[in-house]
């Protein structure tokens, strides 16, 4: 099982970047999926998730209308676009995929990919 995550990268603030995570392994359509982030010095952190069953997309408030997390099950892929980005967003960002959408919140996913550094200039 592999989630492989990629699109991190350097923005100015006010800009936008798009990650994605392609899994391998596993088919993530029967899957809770979810972003979380981990700035220097700081424990990582849920950023959005979204449920294995009805689909249902949850934030960290500091997310909530700036991020937007997507699945494409067709694609085996789990999105998250980020606009407005700000410096305070600077971190890697990890993905997950969980079998329990609140054990996966909590940080607590079955699987983990590995990060991408987002890097956010002011």
């Amino acid at each position: 099982v592999q989630l492989q995550a990629s699109g991190g990268g350097l923005v100015q603030a006010g800009g936008s970047l798009r990650l994605s995570c392609t899994a391998s392994g596993l088919t993530l359509a029967n899957y809770a999926v979810g972003w979380f982030r981990q700035a220097p010095g700081k424990e990582r952190a849920f950023v959005a998730a979204v449920g294995s069953k009805r689909g249902t997309k949850n934030y960290t408030d500091s997310a909530k209308g700036r991020f937007t997390i997507s699945k494409d099950t067709a694609q085996n892929t789990v999105y998250l676009q980020m606009n407005s980005l700000k410096p305070e967003d600077t971190s890697i960002y990890y993905c997950a995929a969980g079998l329990h959408d609140i054990r996966l919140r909590l940080g607590f996913p079955e699987y983990w990919g590995q990060g991408t550094q987002v890097t956010v200039s002011s």
